[in-house]
């Protein structure tokens, strides 16, 4: 999640239609976080989308389409895979955005397989919300209940790898740069171009 995937499905569309393509988009019924007739990105950015129950109703309302788009593919089921497969060997193109791993870490269905007979893939990553580090993992921060559990940022957020897999134990990492309070530096002077070095003090020894 927050990796940007909708941003980039909602970009990919928007150039569809200002080459006047015929474009169908759909999302699952069960993702009304932000709106029910919209894809909506966490920034904001919306277009509009028909609700599907089940994978086989995008046949229904895609047959005219040239061009189709699919977001949250993950809440979807297997049967995404066939009727993937089904559009674009009718010769269109079909854009799916979807999570390939649930908040456990584990492959979630059918992305995974989708990737696999896929033609193009684009995988975006997060920023880790705990080190700042690139982060392709989905950490549930409340102890609720099944695999599918819709929400945004009150109950997930992005982690690297490691931060995952440190759960509860995970801090945050030190500012990159850190200042002592007090600091005994002396600014050392600088020297023009041209200028003559200053005279140094010689001491005898005898």
């Amino acid at each position: 999640m927050f990796s940007g995937k909708t941003e980039e499905l909602i970009r990919r569309l928007r150039r569809a239609q200002i080459a006047r393509q015929r474009v169908e988009i759909f999302k699952p019924v069960i993702d009304d976080r932000y709106a029910k007739d919209h894809i909506v990105s966490h920034s904001e950015l919306k277009i509009p989308s028909r609700a599907v129950r089940t994978a086989k109703d995008v046949l229904r309302w895609a047959h005219e389409a040239q061009v189709i788009g699919i977001d949250e593919g993950q809440f979807l089921g297997a049967e995404l895979i066939d009727v993937c497969e089904k559009l674009a060997r009718a010769g269109k193109r079909v854009i799916v955005a979807g999570l390939d791993q649930d908040y456990m870490g584990k492959p979630f269905e059918p992305m995974p397989q989708l990737l696999a007979i896929s033609e193009f893939i684009t995988k975006t990553l997060a920023i880790c919300m705990v080190c700042g580090a690139p982060a392709n993992r989905t950490y549930r921060k409340v102890a609720k209940g099944g695999r599918v559990v819709v929400g945004g940022a009150d109950l997930y957020e992005a982690r690297c790898r490691r931060c995952f897999d440190l759960g509860q134990r995970a801090k945050a990492a030190d500012p990159i740069h850190q200042f002592p309070e007090e600091s005994h530096e002396i600014a050392k002077p600088v020297r023009r171009r041209g200028a003559a070095a200053p005279a140094r003090s010689r001491r005898r020894v005898r």
